[in-house]
């Protein structure tokens, strides 16, 4: 992926949309179709300095967002990493995301080069982690479609930060303790659309858009199994109507066309309002105690 990494710039504002909101999620591992897995959280804490820049939140602000830079191994990557590096895209970010957010501990962001397409919250380190490979994956799943290069770089990179909100959920849920009652990978799915469709203007529809399309293709190019069925993730598919849900229950008006085009059945479509707003609701009371501001 030797390519000049200006679209990473949404990367940047992947993590710089947490400024207004924050968001929770499960912890993802297994091996559906898209891949978005990750280690279970510890309850181990780390040993970090507490900072006294929370001005706000009730609860107490003992960590920082903290950024690790690990060496890419294959050449086709070292252009991709240093562009992050050189425009210290994760060090102004997670500036961004002290500013916003009271920590209990330490959460580390990296890029890395992973042996495999994936993106991860690991609790005994406590990082969020996001592989060149995934973003790759994500870029060959649209080219599949006959999509050209470009717009296919693009979608790319809408879908990652799909996927990274997702793991950032999984990051805060452990980290504040907040209650699932539910599925926690799907948790993390609604979260991750909450903070783009709330946070992120058009960037954030296209992230969302981008994730339910990266789901339908990659549900007809896999094959379902057992594994599939029993895995904690739903299946592509669910989480591709699911995301469609989201969006169309933001603004129904705005986004008439995923009912009238039928890219969602009408049975499911006449809930996703109520959906919506119960769904955001319940995630900003959530992460309302750690807002700074």
């Amino acid at each position: 992926m030797n390519r000049n990494l200006a679209n990473l710039g949404i990367v940047v504002a992947i993590l710089l949309f947490v400024i207004a909101c924050v968001c929770p999620a499960g912890r993802d591992k297994g091996n559906s179709s898209t891949p978005t897995s990750s280690p279970t959280p510890s309850q181990t804490k780390s040993n970090s300095t507490p900072t006294n820049d929370n001005k706000t939140s009730p609860n107490k602000d003992e960590g920082d967002f903290k950024v690790e830079h690990s060496a890419a191994k294959s050449s086709k990557y070292t252009d991709l990493e240093k562009e992050i590096k050189d425009e210290k895209l994760l060090e102004n970010a997670a500036a961004q995301l002290n500013k916003a957010l009271a920590l209990p501990e330490n959460i580390t962001l990296k890029v890395e080069e992973c042996g495999e397409p994936n993106a991860f919250y690991d609790g005994n380190d406590v990082t969020i982690t996001m592989c060149y490979e995934l973003m790759e994956h994500f870029y060959l799943t649209f080219r599949s479609t006959g999509m050209q290069d470009q717009k296919a770089y693009g979608k790319m990179f809408a879908a990652t930060r799909f996927v990274f909100l997702h793991e950032v959920g999984h990051a805060l849920i452990d980290q504040y303790k907040l209650p699932v009652t539910g599925n926690e990978e799907d948790s993390a799915d609604r979260l991750s659309a909450f903070i783009n469709l709330e946070e992120l203007g058009n960037e954030g529809v296209e992230a969302c858009f981008a994730g339910a399309d990266a789901f339908k293709i990659s549900s007809k190019m896999a094959k379902t199994t057992s594994a599939d069925m029993a895995d904690e993730h739903l299946l592509d598919e669910q989480r591709s109507f699911n995301s469609l849900c989201m969006i169309y229950g933001s603004n129904s008006v705005k986004y008439a066309n995923i009912l009238t085009d039928g890219y969602l059945p009408k049975a499911r479509a006449e809930r996703c309002e109520q959906e919506y707003q119960r769904m955001s609701e319940s995630w900003a009371n959530l992460l309302k105690p750690w807002r700074k501001a």
